[in-house]
């Protein structure tokens, strides 16, 4: 049996793996860290939680104990997907690199750049980071990766579900040619084929366990549930998914819960805690200090049960996981292998239960197409039974039915006032109709003459006043508004207002015109 003693690696390293505990590698160490050593492109194909990490960090630690590390040239790269990987890759460096003189930067998103700027320019001998935030770096003129001598891609696959393709081709151009690559994915994606065609040159391909299969020692259970309304299947779920939990006992020391959705991951965690489970969301949207702080807690043991998204289905190193729930069926068959494969790790027993509906049949038939085998169908907790609220409509729904008919009691009260008579100084009866007096009949009294002070001005009539040359145009214009002045003079003059009912007021049905003095 082969043992760490027999992979010629630096006894500095072998020292620290002894600390560590380990003695005998896994096969994806085995068959990867020989051709690492020898300086060949490697593409490691391994299910989660075989010690991927491990076979490119022990070889790279090795590798880099000669030379030394520049300013803001790296002499080693490793890309994760998610913060959470990355920084798992960070701790294991720690661990294995303690003995030696190596420095190493961490560029993830949520930390501020200054801090990552002043490791940077001090010089590291790697760098691991998540694409996005070395992007930053290097558009920002703080890094240059013309000096990387190895450079690592880990979880491939998941970069490809993440849109991070384009950015790893973008930094494998940054790179040099003759860089030495190390590969590594859980599944082999045609797209993930074509980069390793194009970037890798005559790789070493291991390949130690059928792809997207799940651990021996993993306990697998699929519950159904047919639930009684489609409006209320979420919360139906959470009643079973309680029940599960509870019927599992003292065996549930702790377990990560998955959602496809982040909204869901927060009402999960939300209800769990309402109803006495001690449990806290982590998902991309949350800050990076929140989920460090969730992270430690879950790990430290001071927090039972974690509900994640599929941000925390890759990277989370956590050895003593009891069981993983699928609140959800994943959308991706491979996001399920990824999942389940957070328990069982490093040869303990896990149990990974799945909720399904009707509603996720092809879901399950691609998930079972993957591994190849049925997955275990398990009853429904022994007496469990939903509730009378988890049964009836939403309240959003009750009050949506409730609306139509308030906004018909309130048309009618809106039909009752426009019929109720109107009261007009405290009488019911309608007002007497008024004597509207008779229009003004005598001449208007003459005025003096603008800007004369004697004789009286004669007016002229519209025949005697001379008139304008103007085209017809003009003349249609004339004529309209000279009905328009009729009109208004006869209004003017006195006319009954005619249309608003016996209860007009009667100071609205007399004329205003003052008299001319």
């Amino acid at each position: 049996m082969t043992k760490f003693s027999d992979l010629k690696l630096d006894p500095r390293v072998l020292q620290a793996i002894a600390e560590a505990g380990y003695e005998i590698p896994t096969p994806i160490q085995a068959g990867a860290i020989p051709p690492a050593l020898e300086g060949k492109d490697v593409l490691g194909i391994a299910q989660t939680g075989t010690g991927k990490t491990a076979s490119f960090t022990l070889p790279m630690i090795t590798l880099l104990g000669r030379g030394r590390a520049r300013a803001r040239m790296p002499r080693s790269l490793v890309l994760a997907p998610t913060r959470e990987l990355a920084a798992q890759v960070a701790e294991n460096f720690d661990i294995y690199a303690k003995h030696t003189k190596l420095t190493k930067a961490l560029l993830i998103g949520g930390v501020s750049f200054g801090e990552q700027d002043k490791l940077i320019d001090r010089g590291v001998d790697v760098l691991i980071a998540t694409p996005g935030r070395l992007l930053d770096h290097f558009e920002r003129g703080k890094l240059l990766l013309t000096g990387v001598q190895i450079m690592v891609v880990d979880e491939a696959d998941r970069m490809l579900d993440m849109g991070f393709i384009p950015d790893i081709e973008r930094i494998f151009s940054l790179t040099p040619f003759t860089r030495q690559t190390l590969f590594y994915s859980a599944t082999m994606a045609p797209e993930i084929e074509r980069i390793t065609n194009a970037f890798l040159h005559s790789p070493a391909r291991i390949e130690v366990a059928r792809q997207a299969t799940a651990s021996e020692t993993i306990e697998q259970r699929l519950i159904e549930l047919s639930p009684t309304r489609k409006d209320q299947t979420a919360k139906q779920k959470r009643e079973l998914l309680r029940a599960v939990i509870n019927a599992e006992g003292e065996a549930c020391t702790n377990a990560i819960l998955f959602c496809n959705r982040k909204s869901e991951v927060d009402i999960l965690a939300k209800s769990l805690k309402a109803h006495g489970f001690d449990a806290a969301p982590i998902h991309g949207d949350l800050d990076q200090s929140q989920r460090t702080k969730t992270l430690d807690g879950f790990r430290d043991g001071s927090l039972r049960f974690l509900v994640a998204s599929d941000v925390a289905a890759r990277g989370l190193d956590i050895p003593a996981v009891s069981h993983v729930f699928n609140f959800d069926v994943p959308s991706h068959a491979e996001d399920y292998v990824h999942r389940i494969g957070r328990t069982g790790r490093a040869g303990r027993k896990g149990v990974a239960v799945t909720l399904a509906t009707p509603a996720d049949k092809k879901y399950l038939d691609a998930i079972e197409s993957l591994v190849k085998t049925p997955l275990p169908r398990a009853p429904l907790p022994e007496g469990f039974a939903l509730s009378e609220a988890a049964q009836r409509p939403p309240r959003a729904d009750e009050e949506r039915k409730a609306r139509p008919r308030r906004d018909r009691e309130e048309a009618r009260s809106r039909e009752d006032r426009r019929e109720r008579p109107i009261k007009a100084h405290g009488h019911e009866a309608p007002l007497a109709p008024l004597d509207v007096p008779a229009p003004r009949t005598e001449p208007a009294p003459e005025r003096p003459a603008r800007g004369a002070g004697d004789g009286p001005r004669q007016e002229r009539t519209t025949e005697q006043r001379p008139k304008r040359e103007r085209g017809p145009d003009r003349d249609r214009r004339g004529a309209r508004s000279e009905g328009r002045g009729e009109e208004r003079r006869d209004r003017d003059q006195g006319s009954p207002v005619v249309g608003m009912g016996d209860h007009v007021p009667d100071f609205l049905l007399r004329g205003f015109k003052p008299e001319k003095v």
